[in-house]
């Protein structure tokens, strides 16, 4: 996520390289949750070996195809009415490698069209967020704690919920760009998981705590994947970003950005997100 900024200037085309951290967000302190025991560990490392495995295919599959990326940012005034409203749209495409145990993501974005009145308003700029899931990758297992949290029934299938919560000091898929400079933030969230697949089909993440020295007070993030089928692979399920919502408030300011991705291409890439030992 980015430092609001006057909207000032005409949008032009843009290409941003997000260099570990996968996504921007935004976090507070830790609460370690129990560590699971006995019977529990094994179940849990089971889910946790079928969703990292799950999001290594994410990997490759996203980082194979294109999209059109739909962008409303808002700005909120009290009891969350809008008081602004600015939507563009973008060719989306993203490239996720991982080489020497540096992982990064580039993400471009060229501008098709906006709409909106200007106005010489702050409106939140938000990138990386369809990459929130990278919180499973196996690059990232040792830098999060993870906890079952029961299940769930959600479009008639039951789903596994499991708990995470970044590890102070560890690598974190999330930072804060800030006056030229990432800061590595704190994250807790829950992802809702296919138990035979280890599919994610929708995450969510908050601050764990304000951050009173950047006057950050609230900030809320969902992200919904859904399946996608392609005419040059008909034998595999792609499950990709269709919606994230990101919400962030200030002392003074509320924002909400929402990111819609649809009509998805796939093109040849070739991607190895393999992790060793």
């Amino acid at each position: 996520m980015h430092v609001p900024e006057k909207r000032n200037r005409k949008a032009g085309k843009s290409l941003r390289e997000l260099r570990r951290p996968a996504c921007a967000l935004l976090a507070g302190i830790l609460l370690l949750p129990v560590a699971a025991r006995g019977a529990d560990t094994a179940t849990l490392d089971q889910a946790l070996a079928k969703t990292s495995k799950s999001v290594e295919r994410f990997w490759n599959q996203f980082s194979s195809v294109t999209c059109t990326e739909s962008v409303t940012q808002e700005k909120l005034g009290k009891e969350g009415k809008p008081e602004y409203r600015q939507d563009s749209v973008f060719d989306y495409l993203i490239l996720m490698s991982l080489k020497q145990d540096e992982l990064t993501v580039e993400e471009s974005r060229l501008l098709q069209k906006s709409d909106g009145k200007a106005k010489n308003l702050p409106l939140l700029t938000t990138r990386g967020f369809p990459t929130l899931l990278l919180v499973f990758h196996p690059y990232y297992l040792e830098d999060y704690r993870y906890e079952l949290d029961g299940e769930e029934k959600v479009g008639g299938r039951t789903l596994t919920r499991i708990k995470f919560e970044h590890i102070p000091g560890k690598r974190s898929t999330s930072a804060l760009a800030l006056r030229g400079r990432d800061y590595p933030l704190d994250m807790k969230g829950t992802a809702w998981v296919e138990p035979d697949t280890g599919v994610v089909r929708k995450i969510s993440a908050a601050l764990v705590a304000p951050l009173d020295d950047l006057n950050l007070k609230v900030l809320t993030t969902d992200v919904i994947y859904e399946p996608e089928k392609f005419p040059e692979v008909q034998d595999q399920v792609f499950w990709l970003p269709s919606t994230a919502t990101i919400e962030v408030e200030t002392a003074r300011q509320h924002w909400r950005n929402t990111h819609r991705f649809s009509g998805y291409k796939q093109f040849s890439v070739s991607s190895d997100s393999k992790v060793g030992k």
